[in-house]
């Protein structure tokens, strides 16, 4: 059985960090939308999405992302994955995320990829 999906957020270095735990599929897809407006609406436009404690990322999630990525291409934003588990990494990749978006081992990398120290 999969866990719960469960997020929280934070503003490091103008930066958002959405840090995701579960499976992101369509209630955790909502949920990183919703978070990810609520910050998009105050002019934030750098994000990381951690997803450490997120194993499986499913064609619906992904759906979601890529309207953050779409987002986010409108507004002259930027998104950096981290901390992916191999197979989710390979997903994105044979999806194609990663034309749109970044990816970086850690957050702290994240914030360096996105030139903010």
């Amino acid at each position: 059985m999969v866990a719960d999906f469960n997020l929280n957020s934070e503003v490091k270095n103008d930066c958002v960090v959405i840090s995701t735990s579960g499976y992101v599929n369509n209630l955790g897809g909502q949920k990183i939308i919703d978070e990810f407006n609520e910050h998009h609406q105050k002019g934030l436009n750098n994000y990381i999405l951690n997803l450490a404690d997120s194993k499986v990322v499913n064609s619906i999630g992904i759906s979601f992302l890529i309207e953050v990525i779409e987002k986010l291409n409108e507004s002259d934003g930027k998104l950096v994955f981290t901390n992916l588990d191999p197979s989710v990494d390979k997903t994105f990749t044979i999806m194609g995320l990663f034309h749109y978006a970044e990816k970086a081992d850690n957050v702290d990398d994240g914030i360096k990829l996105l030139g903010n120290k």
